[in-house]
């Protein structure tokens, strides 16, 4: 149609002119289609929030009740997935107001922050990768050089999975891993498949399925940019404690960095244990050389100009958000503009290289949902519901925080598991968890981010994040795979979090002191 043709024309109507009328008997609107599973999960959120606007008394403000009703009515949503996620995102826009629980002014603030325009800029650059092919270049440059001649599997495991881990260091999870499974899968096309296939060779598969997309979620730990959950985290902080320093690019990177590194070679050695027996070597050498990856770095040919660019704006862009504030002693370039500028600024660098078309690829249903949790973050604080909760969790003060951070941990990563994504758990469980170590006299910090990095240890069922069903619709492996692999990754990431939050966490985010 001449509508659809010149849909990006900004000079086009918006609505068809001359399209003949629809017949009223083809409209999709029925009294059957009315009466459906679908329909009663939508009208479970607005009757969930009646029945505790009715029944349900805090001592406190009648705000907080309010707040938990709006928090049932949109979780319920979310979980059940009655209307499209975008569109429950923005549900506290009109919700907040129409409870009293905050103006829509203040509430349309929470969906453009530092942390928002962060995002934006990181998911432009991943676009950008994507036109030029640059991530295909870079795989294929680091395994050629941990290949071995002749083919060492574990070492060859290790410079996929790396690479992989690499590039989701600062792009999203889902874009990474969009990206690096075809790379995986293209090194492994080289293998012979079906009943010719023999037992090593489809353990090395199962091996690399595996790896790129369980090394996806831990790369992304390591920064900031890397996965949403870690900036819900960092914006919560930021808005429940204005006052205390906040969570930089520089200041997570020091623990998020040493994390992920522990848990990646966790990774490598179960899928070595599991996978790589000592004959897989000779059973990949007739098949997988180093002469067969550099064939595919030739036909990429020479670097373009506007790769070069794109790696130089890259750089530039991790080389700021390392520097804009270092230590207290040596401020950073962020102290030249007093305090005005954060990782979001540095992310809007602009090149001519790319235009809006591409743009419009952004994954705003991600964006949205962030601010919906920076938008929640802020009601359950100002409706008094954040104190409601405080007292009610005053059954934990006795336990120890050795055994709450573990159960903190695995309990988030079973709900990302089972019922909802990593970034809605967060959303759901971080303000909870301020209000427990309010309640237990221990630094926030201690508890939000064995919740949050939890929420990502999702690693047993193809639909725990989006990366588990990429790997798992290459055929490669199955449920028994994952769910073998997933239990142990679990277990040492559980037991490397639980170590590492109490000692180097207690370094890096001064935990040892109070908050303000």
């Amino acid at each position: 149609m001449a509508g659809d043709q010149n849909s990006d024309d900004p000079k086009s109507p918006l609505l068809p002119i001359n399209d003949p009328m629809e017949p009223l008997s083809s409209s999709p609107f029925s009294l059957k289609s009315l009466v459906s599973l679908k329909s009663i999960y939508v009208l479970l959120g607005p009757l969930l929030c009646a029945i505790i606007c009715l029944y349900v008394r805090f001592d406190g403000p009648v705000t907080s009740r309010n707040m938990l009703a709006v928090l049932a009515w949109v979780f319920s949503w979310w979980l059940t997935e009655a209307v499209p996620m975008p569109i429950t995102s923005i549900a506290p826009l009109f919700l907040f107001p129409l409870f009293g629980i905050a103006s829509a002014d203040s509430v349309a603030h929470s969906y453009m922050d530092d942390v928002i325009t962060l995002v934006l800029g990181s998911f432009i650059l991943v676009l950008a990768v994507e036109r030029y092919n640059i991530h295909r270049r870079l795989a294929l440059n680091i395994t050629s050089r941990f290949c071995g001649d002749p083919v060492n599997p574990p070492l060859l495991l290790l410079g996929i999975c790396a690479t992989t881990a690499f590039v989701s260091m600062w792009m999203h999870n889902v874009a990474c891993a969009v990206m690096m499974m075809p790379v995986a899968t293209g090194i492994l096309q080289r293998l012979p498949v079906g009943p010719t296939q023999s037992t090593p060779v489809r353990n090395f598969c199962r091996a690399v399925v595996l790896g790129v997309s369980y090394a996806t979620p831990i790369g992304g730990m390591s920064t900031l940019t890397g996965t949403g959950v870690n900036l819900i985290l960092v914006a919560m902080w930021k808005s429940s404690y204005p006052e205390t320093k906040p969570i930089g690019f520089n200041t997570w990177f020091f623990f998020g960095f040493p994390l992920a590194l522990l848990i990646f070679f966790a990774l490598w050695a179960i899928l070595c244990l599991l996978y790589l027996s000592r004959g897989s070597s000779q059973a990949l050498a007739a098949y997988l050389d180093k002469a067969h990856l550099k064939r595919e770095l030739d036909m990429l040919g020479p670097l373009a100009f506007a790769e070069k660019m794109i790696l130089a704006v890259f750089g530039m862009m991790i080389a700021l958000w390392m520097t804009r504030s270092i230590t207290e002693d040596i401020p950073g370039w962020g102290a030249l503009f007093h305090g005005r500028v954060g990782d979001g600024t540095v992310s809007q660098k602009g090149e001519r290289l790319m235009d809006w078309n591409e743009c419009k690829k952004l994954p705003w249903n991600i964006i949205l949902l962030l601010g919906a949790g920076f938008a929640i973050a802020d009601g359950v604080q100002s409706s008094g519901l954040a104190d409601v909760l405080s007292r009610t969790l005053d059954f934990l003060e006795q336990a120890p925080y050795l055994a709450i951070a573990p159960a903190v941990c695995l309990i988030s990563a079973i709900i990302t598991e089972f019922i909802t994504s990593n970034d809605a758990t967060a959303t759901l469980l971080l303000p909870l968890l301020i209000q427990m170590a309010k309640t237990i006299h221990v630094h926030p910090l201690l508890l939000m981010i064995p919740g949050a990095v939890g929420s990502q240890f999702a690693f047993m069922l193809p639909t725990g994040t989006p990366t588990n069903i990429v790997g798992f619709t290459t055929g490669h492996i199955d449920i028994q795979d994952m769910i073998k692999t997933g239990l142990l990754l679990k277990i040492a990431g559980t037991a490397i979090l639980s170590f590492l939050m109490p000692t180097l966490g207690a370094y890096v985010f001064g935990t040892n002191e109070g908050v303000q």
